[in-house]
């Protein structure tokens, strides 16, 4: 861990375009510090790597700090989703992108109400906000048609309501002007992701 580099000074906004932020504290924190600095805020951790025994070690992080009704875990990989519901099941796990695909596939043909997921959280990119962060202009038709085939079929507000009244919360990814939060809150989403949780406080605060 010592000799991990420190963040940057000056990082891009990935999900805004032409956006950059600046800070003195570049030094990376340990999950346990984060843990101790924050007890009772919820965290969300993405296991980035297929590796057991980084799976182990975050579990065993999380019973010390009894945190399991505060954690929330999993990643795109449904292999390294299965590790962590098999090394943890109290700890809640996040929607893979294969199960997402399950997801929608049931919910087109009208068998959602029918199937069982273990599944408690569905993070979900907004797919519209790609034509920000990109020049539209020197996009193709056939990606613009892709982007807004994917918006249209997450985005449904029949999807979130369906699965909030079935205990499994929305959130959606990454979101960082009033009109994106609004859109998603909308919608029917539990919450957002987000690069500016100050200016999304606000919005909260105003959003009827």
């Amino acid at each position: 861990f010592k000799e991990l580099p420190p963040y940057l000074c000056k990082l891009d906004v990935t999900f805004q375009k032409e956006c950059h932020c600046e800070g003195k504290d570049n030094r990376i924190p340990l999950l346990k510090e984060v843990f101790e600095a924050f007890p009772q805020t919820p965290v969300n951790i993405d296991i980035k790597v297929n590796n057991s025994v980084l799976i182990k070690k975050v579990s065993e992080l999380v019973r010390e700090y009894k945190r399991e009704h505060l954690t929330v875990w999993g990643n795109v990989n449904y292999e390294v989703v299965s590790k962590c519901l098999k090394e943890n099941a109290d700890i809640p796990i996040i929607f893979c992108s294969q199960r997402v695909l399950l997801l929608l596939g049931l919910f087109y043909t009208g068998l959602l109400p029918f199937i069982p997921f273990k599944e408690e959280f569905l993070e979900i990119p907004m797919p519209s906000i790609i034509l920000k962060l990109k020049e539209p202009e020197k996009m193709t038709r056939s990606q613009k048609f892709i982007i807004w085939l994917a918006d249209t079929l997450l985005m449904r507000k029949a999807l979130f309501d369906h699965l909030t009244a079935r205990g499994i919360q929305v959130y959606i990814w990454v979101l960082n002007e009033e009109q994106e939060y609004k859109r998603a809150f909308d919608l029917g989403a539990t919450g957002v992701m987000t690069d500016y949780p100050t200016k999304l406080k606000e919005f909260l605060h105003n959003y009827p």
